[in-house]
């Protein structure tokens, strides 16, 4: 049992409880260990803690080793937002992939093998799914995180995915709420803002939602975004009428919330983390999460001292901060029950047993996700081709760490493949002269938000119409090229599914 040190008051205690920082480095420092003992409940992982699963289960046994009930979270989504395969590109197709397949049962068995993953590493807690509906196409952060645009096809899906992942024993944390799809702003950079109409917003943004609370979703995390129709005054995170009155009271949900990552300038410009954590708690969630940026004991002491003395002022009311550490406890409990049970009965060797026919079910989703168009008059390639990836500034959430494309896959097919990144007004002209006479291969994410990528693409296909176009984002913008391929996300095995189709003409 865990055993918090002494001299650690119920106050100080609660407060450290409801916190979920990140940290440095592939083990866990000092400071977190002691901090452990001290109460806190929770870590959050990112791609900076993970080298590979081996070392991330060693790191996740040294954090139990502190407290053998801590809350290890991550951000894995899947598909572009891979924290696991952070350095490769994921197994795993992103939501759009499996909202265009359109097979509840598939997403089901996708989040189960995912949450499997998570599982033999000793992580317990999952960030996702995105329940977003990307009803704004020019949307910049979530895109091909969403399931698709419309609600229906995001609620059955967000469902299966909750019910998947947890069948692992992995709670799912179902995000952004009340919906961050109809938004044209990143909330790491600034505060976005959805004018629609309470009727707009109930039929379209938290359909999802209602969905994800009848699978029994562990967690909610709340969104950084500005609603005027429920609250004009605050962001959905700091806002009771959101979370509480909403969320909890309207829509019947009892379980953990968790904010989005309190350094993110959507709230940190405005109110600071300190404040902005004291106004998140009040206003009813029960964990924050900070350190994507912002990762040592400083950035934990002074939110513990924040939330304490907010308390000892009357600003935040004790029960409710202890409410919220209740809520952080009880979600533990849960996971350290299920891995209870799976290892008393054998589930999890048995798990193992079964989920070899299944270890390429990524593959297979990531295959059914293709869009060909003109692949009826397609001959696949037999020499290597020049890819030319016209390259936008990845999101903070996606991150530039992760590789994409299609160029790592062909080159396992065509060996001798070469490839270049090209950005801005010259893009096309310099992936002419840099492909030569070779084939070219060009690979975009979302022609339809970016003007100087469609124009590249007009230069390249004005003076090589055999050009192949590989859409690794949403599509949009009318299918062009000799093969137009639309992968709906760009995680390593949409690329490898194209890479087949251009070199093998397979398509499953």
């Amino acid at each position: 049992m865990t055993t918090i040190a002494s001299g650690t008051d119920t106050l100080t205690r609660d407060a450290l409880t409801v916190l979920q920082p990140g940290f440095p480095g592939t083990t866990a420092p000092d400071w977190l260990l002691r901090r452990l003992g001290e109460g806190l409940a929770s870590v959050g992982l990112f791609g900076r803690n993970i080298a590979s699963p081996g070392q991330l289960a060693s790191l996740t046994a040294q954090l139990r080793a502190e407290r053998d009930d801590v809350l290890v979270a991550i951000d894995e989504e899947g598909g572009d937002v891979t924290r696991l395969e952070v350095r490769t590109g994921s197994s795993f197709p992103g939501n759009h992939a499996l909202g265009a397949v359109d097979d509840v049962s598939l997403t089901l068995e996708v989040a189960a093998e995912l949450g499997r993953r998570l599982a033999e590493c000793g992580v317990n807690l999952n960030w996702a799914p995105s329940a977003d509906v990307n009803s704004n196409p020019a949307n910049p952060v979530i895109g091909v995180r969403s399931f698709g645009a419309d609600p229906g096809l995001v609620a059955r899906h967000t469902a299966a995915y909750v019910t998947g992942l947890q069948s692992a024993g992995v709670a799912a944390c179902t995000k952004h709420f009340p919906g961050h799809g109809d938004t044209a702003v990143d909330s790491h950079h600034a505060l976005p803002r959805i004018d629609a109409d309470p009727a707009v917003l109930t039929e379209r943004e938290l359909t999802p939602f209602r969905a994800a609370i009848a699978a029994g979703t562990r967690a909610v995390m709340s969104a950084h975004i500005l609603v005027p129709a429920l609250d004009p005054a605050r962001p959905a995170t700091l806002s009771p009428r959101i979370l509480t009155t909403l969320l909890r009271e309207e829509l019947g949900y009892d379980g953990l919330i968790v904010t989005d990552g309190m350094e993110m300038q959507a709230v940190a410009a405005t109110y600071g983390i300190e404040r902005g954590s004291v106004l998140a708690v009040a206003a009813g969630a029960d964990a924050i999460c900070v350190g994507g940026g912002l990762a040592d004991d400083e950035t934990v002491r002074r939110l513990r001292d924040a939330l304490v003395t907010a308390v000892r002022t009357g600003e935040l009311p004790e029960r409710r901060l202890a409410d919220a550490a209740e809520r952080v406890r009880a979600l533990a409990r849960w996971t350290a029950s299920r891995n209870t049970a799976a290892a008393g009965t054998g589930e999890q060797t048995a798990q193992a047993g079964r989920s070899a026919g299944r270890a390429d079910v990524g593959l297979i989703a990531a295959r059914r996700a293709l869009r060909l168009t003109g692949d009826d008059v397609f001959t696949p390639l037999t020499d290597p081709p020049y890819v030319a990836a016209l390259t936008p500034v990845a999101n903070i959430a996606v991150g530039d760490e992760t590789p994409w494309g299609v160029a790592a896959e062909l080159g396992r097919l065509l060996p001798g493949t070469e490839t270049g990144s090209f950005a801005g007004a010259d893009a096309g002209r310099a992936a002419l002269v840099a492909a030569g006479e070779r084939r070219i291969v060009a690979v975009v994410r979302d022609e339809h938000r970016h003007p100087w990528m469609a124009a590249a693409l007009d230069t390249l296909l004005t003076a090589r119409p055999d050009t192949v176009v590989v859409e690794m984002g949403v599509p949009q913008a009318p299918p062009r090229g000799a093969l137009h391929i639309a992968t709906h996300g760009a995680a390593r095995v949409c690329g490898r599914a194209a890479a087949e189709v251009i070199a093998a003409g397979t398509h499953a």
